[in-house]
């Protein structure tokens, strides 16, 4: 049995959704040898090797649902029936013209890619803590967020770094968005990097050094401390600037365009359990956004089958135009009315 099945069935499924599946995994940090005899290979450099190529796409929800309350996991019955009530030819078949003048929405469905299983680890949620799963957001942060949704036709400003083709950020680069959700793991002796499929974001996570680089210099990707604890990578990461957001997609729910301050200090932990999935972890810390930190955490599963292409985002990126445009054309027939 693999070990990231044994988890799930024997941990997950069997024991109280009141210890929390990180404890485990600390234990499993401490050890290459895992349940089934797999044991985790090793670069020529001798590190715990997790190269390749990772996808997390999932429908498993940001938050949990209000009706779970502390309900952490799922159990495979509704794991079952979940999924089977997500149909994805469905989505694609079952799109309808807007009616003139309508909205014209988003990309039609057949162009979208966020795969149609829960989590493996049966998650009802992407935040594990706090308890209910759900993100202690400020009131001022939340007012910001919505203030800048309700004004995306009046300046690009207003729209998130994502959209201007800047930036995902972190930890928003390495959430689950509804289409390129792969990364490409390399290592060297001295630095981790892990190529984002969205954005086409290179992230060189330097491996031997030991202290971060002067506050005063501030970063859209912050600055990246990291070490080993046994099979695990821990990645310390502050000095962001206070432009970038925690989440820039429709997938990271509330937490798409919560700015996430130049005061927020993350804690990531990477750590492979089989052969075919890594299980990341990040801890945040953000005063301008949570009352309280919040840790996020799921499963990457390798596909060796899965080809990364070229991301063209503003070469392609009409839809940022036209919205001002329309925001000029509303302006104008205002104006015209008076």
């Amino acid at each position: 049995m693999l070990l990231s099945t044994f988890i799930h069935r024997n941990f997950v499924l069997g024991f109280s959704s009141k210890i929390a599946l990180g404890s485990l995994l600390l234990v499993l940090a401490n050890t290459s040898l895992a349940q089934d005899g797999w044991v985790n290979g090793r670069t020529i450099d001798g590190q715990p090797d997790f190269q390749g190529i990772w996808t997390n796409e999932t429908r498993t929800p940001m938050e949990r649902l209000e009706a779970f309350g502390t309900k952490a996991y799922f159990n495979e019955e509704e794991i079952e029936a979940l999924e089977a009530g997500i149909n994805p030819i469905e989505l694609v078949t079952n799109i309808k013209v807007p009616e003139q003048g309508g909205s014209v929405g988003a990309y039609g469905q057949e162009w979208l890619d966020m795969g149609g299983a829960v989590l493996s680890t049966g998650q009802t949620s992407l935040i594990m803590d706090p308890p209910n799963g759900r993100a202690p957001i400020r009131d001022t942060a939340w007012k910001a967020r919505q203030y800048d949704l309700e004004h995306l036709e009046d300046s690009y400003v207003y729209h998130t770094v994502w959209d201007r083709c800047i930036t995902r950020g972190v930890p928003g680069a390495m959430l689950p968005a509804a289409y390129n959700n792969a990364y490409n793991i390399v290592q060297t002796e001295d630095h981790f990097v892990i190529m984002h499929e969205m954005i086409h974001e290179v992230r060189v996570i330097p491996l031997k050094k030991s202290q971060h680089i002067d506050e005063k210099v501030k970063l859209w990707m912050g600055d990246s401390v990291a070490h080993w604890e046994g099979e695990t990578l821990v990645v310390e990461t502050k000095n962001f600037n206070d432009k970038t957001m925690i989440a820039n997609s429709a997938g990271g729910g509330r937490l798409r365009g919560l700015a996430s301050g130049d005061e927020q200090h993350l804690v990531e932990r990477f750590t492979r359990i089989s052969e075919d999935t890594i299980i990341w972890e990040v801890r945040i810390t953000s005063p301008r956004s949570f009352t309280q930190p919040v840790t996020i955490s799921m499963p990457l599963t390798r596909d060796p089958e899965y080809t990364i292409y070229e991301y063209a985002c503003h070469e392609g990126n009409h839809a940022l135009g036209n919205i001002l445009r329309a925001g000029r054309e509303r302006e104008a027939r205002e104006a015209a009315a008076q």
